[in-house]
């Protein structure tokens, strides 16, 4: 049997839940797609620097659920955030003993099925399989010109001693004037298993959502993640993405934004060994008056590989855009390498819009510097890397989530360089 045909053996074993009839056809129209595409390939432009090995090579059965072993549990406690509202999904299913109280407008998908988490678009191979066996994940409505005051912080712990794949679905929407802030963090224990994550975004009128995402350093981890957000006029956008490692790692980010509307994108990836990560994101103005800022920064060791690929669309009727887009990636071993790919498809000629991608080794003159101080050059090393790293983080707005985020920083630049 082949990899594919284990995924749909196990949609045709599945369980028939009591879910609603809209949801199973759904997912038997999720799988029937998968069915005709498959997983991604390098003939697919949007895919042909990754490599999917890992993911293709063995099949993952889908599971949900589990026990929280002791070894999990100091995990999840190491990483909750004392100023937010901590909500942990053990393998993919909310873990209401482990979860802080759930805020106004939140629910577990499991718990309240929500069309509008499982829209039907053109999805990957790997989205489609998320939509046929995803059974849990965040629906979070926040009221018109309501603010969260804490930060909601979801902490995706996975763990099994077989390979298995955990699928989850999140709906975030925010009313007219609603502002709020979401914190993840994906963690991993146990053998090779695959983490997919699929994501819808809606923002109305002059709303604000304020996204980190970290992805936990853990060789056990294939980490596929789908984003798409839909920002309405004058509201705005903000995303962080820091990988930290991992055997496979991948946020698809699509943004659509309306008139007038706001998007800031940043990135950082760490990453050592052979570890592989991916930004693939297309930010579409369709409409005037659009503003989009996307940095994106990589640091890499040993034969690590990093993927971005960054479209910025222009829409013809979206005059006034203001856009600007930037990949920097610093090598720290010969054998490291970086695919950057930035790009501006512009149909509109009343446009300010930038691109551009450096990549290099540190400094010599830099080092040469600091080492004729007096310091070490292992430390003036480890100085000039920590600040091109500490730099990304000058895009995140919110001083809460940024200092959260140097946090994560410290254990993988306090390691020798």
């Amino acid at each position: 049997m082949s990899v594919a045909d284990s995924y749909q053996a196990a949609f045709s074993a599945r369980a028939r839940e009591a879910e609603p009839a809209w949801l199973g056809l759904r997912r038997r129209r999720a799988i029937e797609s998968f069915r005709r595409t498959g997983f991604p390939s390098r003939r697919s432009e949007a895919w042909r620097f990754s490599n999917l090995a890992p993911l293709t090579e063995q099949p993952f059965p889908p599971l949900a659920g589990g026990v929280a072993s002791p070894e999990l549990l100091a995990l999840v406690a190491a990483h909750r955030i004392a100023d937010a509202a901590n909500l942990v999904l053990l393998n993919g299913a909310l873990a209401a003993e482990l979860s802080d109280t759930l805020p106004a407008g939140a629910a577990s998908l499991a718990g309240a099925p929500n069309q509008a988490a499982f829209a039907e678009e053109v999805e990957s191979g790997p989205a489609a399989l998320n939509a046929a066996f995803s059974g849990d994940g965040l629906v979070l409505h926040v009221a018109a010109a309501t603010a969260l005051e804490r930060p909601l912080h979801l902490i995706h712990v996975t763990s099994s001693q077989d390979a298995a794949s955990f699928h989850v679905r999140h709906l975030v929407a925010l009313g007219a004037g609603a502002r709020a802030r979401l914190i993840e963090t994906h963690l991993a224990l146990g053998a090779v298993h695959w983490s997919s994550e699929v994501t819808a975004i809606r923002l109305e009128a002059r709303a604000e959502l304020l996204h980190a995402k970290v992805v936990g350093g853990s060789d056990s981890l294939i980490h596929l993640a789908e984003e798409t957000v839909l920002v309405g006029e004058h509201a705005r956008y903000e995303g962080f993405f820091l990988g930290l490692g991992g055997r496979l790692a991948r946020q698809d980010l699509t943004v659509r934004l309306g008139p007038k509307g706001d998007c800031a994108v940043g990135g950082l990836f760490l990453l050592r060994g052979e570890e592989e990560a991916t930004l693939a994101s297309t930010i579409h103005h369709d409409a005037p008056g659009g503003t989009t800022r996307e940095i994106f920064k990589s640091v890499l060791h040993d034969a690590a590989h990093a993927i971005f690929q960054g479209c910025i669309r222009v829409a013809p009727d979206a005059q006034k855009t203001n856009a600007h887009q930037l990949s920097q990636t610093l090598l720290l071993s010969e054998r490291a390498r970086v695919d950057s790919k930035p790009e501006l498809e512009i149909l509109a000629d009343d446009v300010k819009c930038s691109h551009g991608a450096t990549v290099g080794a540190l400094d010599a003159e830099q080092l040469f510097y600091i080492i004729s101080r007096g310091i070490p050059e292992t430390q003036a090393r480890s100085m000039l890397v920590t600040a091109f790293a500490a730099s990304a983080l000058d895009s995140v707005s919110d001083e809460m989530m940024r200092r959260t985020l140097a946090a994560q920083l410290e254990g993988w630049l306090g390691r020798p360089l």
